[in-house]
């Protein structure tokens, strides 16, 4: 079983909560993504869209959704949201 989910999952969930958090479908295209390297390692993913950002935390295994001023408005543990798949041999 692989730990780490696919950036192609986490982006999926990412824009379906955004939709429930009320950001309109016709803006999902402008997400803009951002990959952080510290030190040499991959260590988070952030989305941002109209004033809302979501973080992923690699490590951790969580994605965290902030509003424009910086609140937290959920927080996502993909472990128990995605469901693990085979990696092949």
């Amino acid at each position: 079983m692989r730990l780490i989910p696919q950036p192609e999952e986490v982006r999926q969930l990412v824009v379906e909560t955004l939709e429930r958090l009320g950001v309109a479908m016709f803006r999902l295209p402008a997400l803009k993504e951002t990959i952080l390297i510290d030190d040499g390692r991959y260590v988070a993913r952030s989305y941002r869209l109209d004033g809302y950002l979501a973080m992923w935390l690699i490590g951790v295994g969580l994605v965290q959704f902030y509003d424009e001023e910086g609140t937290m408005l959920c927080t996502i543990n993909l472990c128990l949201e995605l469901e693990p798949q085979r990696m092949a041999a």
